[in-house]
């Protein structure tokens, strides 16, 4: 099951132009994806502060389809789309109306705060995340 929520594209996102300049796309999807971690019930200053597990993207892919406005309301779309031992990816698709902006993939690992190594899912994660897989199939103990 998809997750979707919606970020204006403010001023300090742009250039001069106000055309949306690219770096600040990866901060607003930062924030994207901690909100929607928080939403399956593992929000961020818990999992980092208390179960010392964090979230680093390993990969990331963007294509870029179309510019982003000044003031266009960006639409997000974000799909689980494999589940690994301790890594998970994510498909990101993004919209200003029916504009597609851009599209991604990303694969992020759950890591100890305390080793700075991959760390299997808890299993409570493993679980939020696995209702919202887009296909039941896709679990992968390779990765």
């Amino acid at each position: 099951m998809a997750y979707t929520t919606s970020r204006r594209l403010n001023f300090g996102d742009c250039d001069p132009s106000g055309i949306a300049y690219f770096p600040s796309y990866l901060n607003v999807l930062v924030g994207v994806y901690e909100e929607f971690f928080r939403a399956i019930g593992f929000a961020w200053p818990e999992m980092i502060n208390e179960r010392k597990v964090g979230l680093p993207t390993v990969t990331l892919d963007l294509t870029f389809k179309s510019p982003g406005f000044h003031g266009d309301m960006m639409n997000f779309t974000v799909r689980v789309v494999r589940i690994g031992n301790s890594s998970v990816d994510l498909e990101h698709e993004v919209k200003a109306g029916d504009r597609l902006l851009w599209t991604a993939k990303q694969r992020l690992v759950a890591t100890s705060l305390e080793t700075h190594k991959a760390c299997h899912w808890p299993d409570d994660m493993r679980a939020a995340l696995t209702q919202h897989l887009e296909k039941k199939d896709a679990h992968d103990s390779a990765a």
